[in-house]
This record gives structure tokens, C-alpha cells and sequence, in this order.
């Protein structure tokens, strides 16, 4: 789960991590009063404008301006809040700006890079700093990986003084700004730990012209299993920046992800699922989406799953592609002749069942009233779903 940069800033504060701070509003009308809240409260006389949006290259795209003064701000504000804002990560159809944050601004001295995550290949959790911050560090990577530093840490352990230090004079901090540093590391680390982040990236961590280290700007990402032990963070989830699809998908307890392609899919179990995508592609297809029904598919499950599924125009054809360990292939076969009357489908629908009661679900198709082509293995019905999709 994903929440906006404000939201982060909030949870990094009752860490002690320091922040630029500000104000958000939804409402234009709010912005006078906004900024000079902003003004009074953090004793500042100028501003930063900040989209909130998930995702990167706010600044590149027009998002986030820097304004000297109250007039400028509110010109700012007008300008940002309702701009559908274009980045490299959110595509050409870009997103709109529902919220932007008035915030105190900073004089730079130097912008560094800070992250923490999981290193799936080492199973720890591994700290990045690098000098080269407000950048990019895809670019940094790939160009010069020897400006980025990393510390492995044990998920069991907390991040120790010494790597801490380690982590401080990678970035040619020295006195008290190195003490700074270390205090800072320690505690977000110990944020990411206790928040169950998948990821907790401050781009950039500044360093001001008063000397001190600020967080300018914060992504948290939250591991979605384990959100029932937060519940402060439900309420941030904000789904006017989510797929309506996947919202909606969620709502059935479905696991769906939208793709481009015009092959359906309707499986159930992860694994099964990504191998049914590979075989449409091999078979000359195109998948339209990830959908995963769960083990206990029903009927039920089913109708659902095609509703969804068929929100996409671009969907030509469907795939069912059930094994039958703990569901039964006959209630899945009821439940997909069910969806077709109900549903009054007019795309085909290719389905393979294997597994419990497989032979029963083939006969129930075989005699239904309804256009479904059966199949005999993957391959098979990989081949007459792609086929079917390009009539």
C-alpha cells in the first residue's frame, strides 16, 4: 500500500526524523488561509508547492514549485491543485491532483539520498545512503554505483552505531551534522521496521544552509499483509490514485492487476496464474490482466471475476483456468455457466478444468446452453483463447 508524501512526513515526524513541513488542502478556497498558517506557523516567508500524487518526477512534470512569496504561492496553488500532471511514472494520461501540500522552504546546501528495503537475494534488509541525491538513483546506479553505500542488516536486529557512523561518513559528514546523521538513520530504520515498510526512501535528505538535516521529501510503502497491525494506516489508503478495477477487485477479495493485452484470465493461484500469462504469450496472445480467484473458487467467484474482467473494453476473449485441489471442478463449471446467463456474455470463453470432479465439470459444460468452449490441457486452451481473440 502506498500513501502520499505528507502522509509519510507525518509518521517520519513521531519518529524525530525532521521534516519540511506544511499544510495540505483539497480546496482551493482554503489557500490564502493555508499559507499564511504556513507563514505564521513555521515563521517563514517563503513557500514550496507540492502535488501529491503517487508518483516520481513531480518537479520534472510541474508539480512542485518553489514560490518567494505569498503571491506567488497562491499562483502556485491555482495552478497545481485540479492539473492532470504528467510523469515518467504515471504515463501519458497522467493523474490528477486532488491535494497539494503548502510547505516551509529550505536554502540548500547539499541533497544526499536515503533508503531502506528488502534484499530478497540476501533475505536482509539493506540501508542506502548516497551524496548524489535529488536525482534519480536508477541513474545513479547504472552511471556511478560506487556514490551509493549499503549496509546489510539482520530483520531481527536494529541498526547498530557503528554502521549508522559507517553510513554518516559515506557522506562526508563530520561533528555534529555526523551525530545528526546517526541519530536520523537509527530512527528510520527503526520507523521501517515498526511500520512494516517495503520500502521507506527520503530523496532528497538536505542538508540546510543553518546546517541541519532535513527530510524535503518521504515515500513510505506499507507490505499489505500486515496492515491489520496498523490501524491508523487504513484511512490513508487513498483510492482516487488506484486501478477502479483493482479497487473493485478488492473488494471480492480478488487479486487483480490490469495489463494491456486482449486475453482475460481467470485463475486460481498466483503461480498458476503467472504460467497462464506465459502460455497465452507463447501461443501468440496477449493477457489482459493477472486475476487470482483464490483456492475456494465458487460460483460466486466466478460471476465476480467476469465482472471485472469485462470492464475492459479491450478484453476479446476469456480464459478460466482452474485446478481443482480444494474447489471442485463441477462448482466452478455450474458457476461459469451461471455467469454466462446472468451475465449475458458476448466475448468467448474458453475454460480448463483439472483436478477433483474434472470429468463432471466437462459433461456440465459439454450440455450447457451456453458458448463455452471447453479445453483438454493448457496448451490446448491456450491456443483457442488466442485464436477466439482475434476473430
Amino acid at each position: 500500500m502506498k500513501i502520499h508524501e505528507y502522509q509519510a512526513k507525518n509518521i517520519l515526524k513521531k519518529y524525530n526524523i525532521p521534516i519540511q513541513d506544511g499544510y495540505t488542502i483539497s480546496d482551493i478556497n482554503e489557500a490564502e488561509k493555508t499559507i499564511l498558517k504556513v507563514q505564521e506557523d513555521f515563521k517563514t516567508n517563503d513557500f514550496v508547492v507540492k502535488a501529491q500524487i503517487h508518483a516520481g518526477g513531480r518537479g520534472k512534470g510541474g508539480g512542485v514549485k518553489y514560490s518567494p512569496n505569498f503571491d506567488s504561492a497562491l499562483k502556485n496553488a491555482k495552478d497545481i491543485l485540479g492539473m492532470n500532471l504528467i510523469t515518467h511514472q504515471t504515463g501519458e494520461k497522467g493523474k490528477l491532483v486532488n491535494t497539494i501540500y503548502i510547505t516551509e522552504a529550505f536554502n540548500i546546501k547539499k541533497e544526499y539520498y536515503v533508503a531502506i528495503t528488502l534484499d530478497r537475494e540476501k533475505r536482509k534488509d539493506v540501508f542506502m545512503v548516497s551524496t548524489e541525491g535529488g536525482v534519480n538513483i536508477e541513474d545513479v546506479a547504472k552511471n556511478t554505483p560506487e556514490k551509493i553505500t549499503k549496509i546489510w542488516i539482520d530483520p531481527l536486529d536494529d541498526l547498530n552505531i557503528n554502521d549508522a557512523e559507517k553510513l554518516a561518513n559515506s557522506l562526508n559528514f563530520d561533528n555534529d551534522l555526523k551525530n545528526q546523521a546517526k541519530n536520523i538513520f537509527i530512527n528510520l530504520y527503526k520507523c521501517y521496521k515498526e511500520m512494516d515498510c517495503t520500502i521507506l526512501e527520503v530523496n532528497p535528505l538536505i542538508k540546510s544552509d543553518n546546517d541541519k538535516i532535513v527530510a524535503l521529501d518521504a515515500k513510505l510503502n506499507f507490505d499489505s499483509n500486515a496492515i491489520f497491525r496498523h490501524n491508523e494506516i487504513p484511512s490513508m489508503r487513498d483510492l482516487s490514485e488506484e486501478d477502479p478495477m483493482e479497487v473493485e477487485a478488492n473488494k471480492f477479495n480478488l487479486n487483480y492487476i490490469k495489463l494491456d493485452g486482449n486475453v482475460g484470465c481467470m485463475v486460481n493461484g498466483a503461480g498458476l496464474a503467472m504460467a497462464t500469462m506465459d502460455i497465452i504469450k507463447l501461443s501468440g496472445g496477449e493477457p489482459a490482466n493477472f486475476l487470482d480467484v483464490g483456492g475456494a473458487a465458487n460460483a460466486d467467484t466466478i460471476k465476480n471475476g467476469f465482472k471485472i474482467i469485462l470492464k475492459d473494453n479491450n478484453v476479446k476473449a476469456v480464459l478460466i483456468n482452474i485446478f481443482g485441489g480444494i474447489v471442485r471442478c463441477d462448482r466452478v463449471a455450474n458457476g461459469a455457466v451461471e455467469a454466462v446467463n446472468e451475465l449475458g456474455l458476448k466475448v468467448p470463453v474458453v475454460v480448463r478444468l483439472e483436478g477433483t470432479n474434472s470429468e463432471i465439470a466437462q459433461d456440465i459444460l459439454t450440455k450447457s446452453n451456453v458458448k463455452i468452449v471447453p479445453a483438454n490441457d493448457l496448451k490446448d486452451a491456450a491456443i483457442k483463447v488466442v485464436n477466439e481473440a482475434i476473430k
